[in-house]
């Protein structure tokens, strides 16, 4: 019997996950993985990681597996949180629940896993992962999930082919209907359960308010610019070379307070992210505002008007060397080459065409439609098929 550790979290996905691995004949062992217990950042008097614990133990039981809690919270702070509000004092926007898996579920945790002679370890994602051979060598391929609406590749698009040798996603070709049904089959206390909308695994944490525990406010002020302003009737300059057109293509707009006016003020640029329309409360505008753009040197946030709003919409992104992460290492870029992707810029976004340039300076990927908010610190990930091939953070 191969072993398996499992992520219980106290969801119906890892839940069922367990119970499948179970029936295909694992040996199972299930693993709560605790990443918070700062009471300094408190959101509300919830202990939601408490509770998520119970029910994880409450599964363990009813199936007849061992259980036991990790405290992870002192490398889910340095590597996760730690992370997250640099990036954020940076005026950038991270993603948690993409380095969660890649620093913490598949690092930390395999890790732990591996001491209990595991052979894999198995999450409660909804993807899917098969095998091909190419010249003689195993290759591992992330596959998008059965269910189109909860498809979660795009979480896992860190990965490496040592962590994915060694990770199984049973309920990768099951839907969320067919799952909690299993759940409810087999009387599991998770199987009406609500899924969180935490940050990963800490629990009910609403970004803002962790946030405004660590990074001080600061008052300043917010810049309407109008749609019609000169910066957005530029042209392609001629004789530009590819990359030239490209890094041009990818450029954000330098504003300044004087290019539009001020429309009410806020309480620090760094808690605010480029999309963004709700907690602005900026009234008595016709269409609702837009973030287009955030300066965490000068506190200033600049809006648009609608989501149509030309600030809003760029034809590519760059992604410098360093921040290029190739799933399939066996595809990666030579410089000079190109290749047609689907690619999406964030979690549930559908994918859209676009094409990979890779040059001595990094990677441009530039898409047939103007995409809207592309946001710095965010993940770009690409696919061919229904196969997710690499990813990288946006510069």
């Amino acid at each position: 019997m191969k072993r398996v550790v499992v992520g219980l979290s106290g969801g119906v996905d890892s839940s069922v996950a367990a119970y499948l691995l179970q029936q295909q004949g694992y040996e199972v062992i299930g693993l709560f993985m605790k990443n918070w217990h700062d009471d300094s950042v408190t959101i509300s008097n919830e202990c939601p990681w408490l509770e998520d614990s119970n029910d994880a133990l409450l599964v363990a039981d009813k199936l007849g597996i061992p259980f036991q809690t990790v405290d992870l919270s002192e490398q889910y702070k340095e590597k996760i949180v730690d992370y997250m509000f640099n990036e954020y004092e940076k005026g950038r926007t991270p993603n948690p629940d993409v380095l969660c898996n890649r620093e913490i579920k598949f690092d930390v945790f395999m890790k732990i896993a591996m001491s209990l002679d595991a052979d894999f370890v198995a999450t409660g994602h909804y993807c899917q992962k098969s095998e091909i051979e190419v010249a003689g060598k195993t290759i591992y391929q992330l596959k998008s999930g059965a269910d189109n609406n909860k498809d979660q590749s795009y979480f896992l698009c860190q990965l490496s082919q040592e962590q994915l040798a060694k990770a199984l996603f049973p309920i990768g070709n099951l839907t969320k209907p067919e799952v909690r049904e299993i759940a409810a089959q087999m009387d599991l206390i998770t199987a009406e359960k609500k899924d969180s909308q935490g940050l990963c695994f800490i629990g009910k944490v609403r970004l803002p308010e962790f946030l405004q525990q660590k990074l001080q406010p600061k008052e300043g002020i917010i810049i309407q610019i109008d749609k019609n302003h000169p910066v957005y009737q530029h042209s392609l300059p001629e004789g530009l070379s590819l990359e030239e057109r490209l890094a041009f293509e990818a450029n954000k707009i330098k504003y300044t307070p004087e290019m539009g006016k001020v429309v009410g003020k806020h309480q620090g640029a760094h808690y605010f992210t480029i999309g963004q329309r709700k907690g602005l409360n900026v009234g008595g505008t016709t269409d609702p505002l837009f973030i287009i753009a955030t300066d965490v040197t000068t506190n200033t946030i600049y809006t648009g008007l609608t989501s149509q709003h030309p600030g809003l919409f760029r034809k590519a992104l760059f992604i410098a060397n360093a921040e290029l992460h190739w799933v399939r290492t066996d595809l990666a870029l030579a410089n000079g080459d190109s290749l047609e992707v689907m690619a999406r810029i964030r979690y549930r976004q559908p994918l859209q065409k676009a094409t990979l340039y890779q040059f001595e300076s990094g990677m441009y990927v530039a898409f047939d439609e103007s995409q809207s908010a592309i946001t710095e610190g965010q993940f770009v990930a690409w696919h061919i098929g229904d196969e997710l091939i690499g990813s990288g953070v946006i510069s």
